[in-house]
């Protein structure tokens, strides 16, 4: 039987959601053996400083990567959204799985919804982009930062004196901890990160057996929405410094693609969508930055940057 080495982050999260993907793989094809390789990350060590100030989102898949490159292991799964924009020459992201839940989601020790939060109320966020759209939603609340995997931080939300955090609805449902959320962020409130939910399978760029295997997995709504995020993230230069979202959504043959900027206390926020026929994903992307960029954000990215 032929052995095919998976590489992934060694969370409680990134194991589940790898081993989803293994025995689909091991479905289609029962001549394999699917392993899973637990690798710690950079991004995985260091929890008590927030990710620009250490690296960014390259943290939590360099070490992954290095091993794909030198062959330890035949593919790696990414959480998306952890992913740059621009990866090495010699990798390639061979497949992207079927999304799941892109949303944000509010967990509360009393079941509360954002709304509902007394002033003051102290949320749980590692994320700039959460930070931005809550305080921008609801000035009178408190944001603080919070990391680790998603057990660590559900245990921050009692030991820290939080009334609630903000989780990834896509990784509690991975977990099987749907009734955790207390409410469900519409991108009213909430617009995720680009890419958030999906997963990206990537291998070496000349594995041509592996991206054959990988085929069988591959969504064509997944491909075509992340695609218009992540090249309006691109488009605007975002990294971990920059509170970005982008959240697409597929109509038929057409696609509709909200983004949003802000500086990181949410007191500018730049909101805006496009609708395009979804074979122009890209496109629609950076016409969608672009628009953004002419309202008013290239300013409050370069106030960002200034800052940081």
């Amino acid at each position: 039987m032929k052995e095919v080495i998976i590489g992934t982050r060694s969370s409680q999260l990134a194991i589940a959601q790898s081993k989803l993907i293994a025995n689909k793989l091991a479905d289609e094809f029962p001549e394999y053996e699917f392993n899973l390789k637990e690798i710690t990350t950079q991004g995985d060590k260091i929890l008590d400083k927030q990710l620009r100030e250490i690296g960014g989102k390259s943290l939590f898949i360099k070490e992954i990567e290095v091993a794909l490159l030198e062959k330890e292991i035949d593919l790696a799964i990414h959480s998306l959204k952890d992913m740059p924009a621009q990866i090495d020459d010699e990798l390639e992201i061979a497949a992207f799985p079927k999304r799941a839940n892109p949303l944000d989601a509010l967990i509360t020790e009393d079941d509360k919804t954002i709304d509902e939060l007394e002033p003051g109320a102290k949320i749980g966020t590692g994320s700039l982009r959460r930070k931005a759209q809550l305080l921008n939603y609801r000035s009178d609340l408190v944001v603080k930062p919070i990391r680790g995997n998603i057990d660590t931080r559900l245990d921050k939300l009692a030991n820290l004196d939080l009334s609630g955090i903000v989780l990834a609805v896509a990784g509690l449902e991975r977990m099987g901890w749907e009734d955790k959320i207390s409410q469900y962020l519409s991108p009213q409130i909430s617009i995720p990160a680009a890419g958030q939910g999906a997963l990206a399978l990537e291998t070496r760029a000349d594995d041509e057996a592996i991206k054959e295997l990988l085929f069988s997995v591959q969504d064509q709504e997944t491909i075509d929405t992340v695609q218009a995020e992540r090249s309006f993230l691109e488009h605007l230069g975002g990294d971990c410094k920059t509170p970005i979202g982008a959240y697409a959504q597929i109509e038929g043959e057409r696609l509709n693609l909200s983004g949003m900027v802000a500086n990181e206390n949410g007191t500018k926020l730049l909101c805006d969508n496009l609708v395009g026929s979804r074979d122009k994903a890209a496109k629609i992307g950076v016409d969608l930055a672009q628009e953004l960029i002419e309202q008013g954000a290239a300013e409050i990215l370069a106030e960002i940057e200034e800052v940081n």
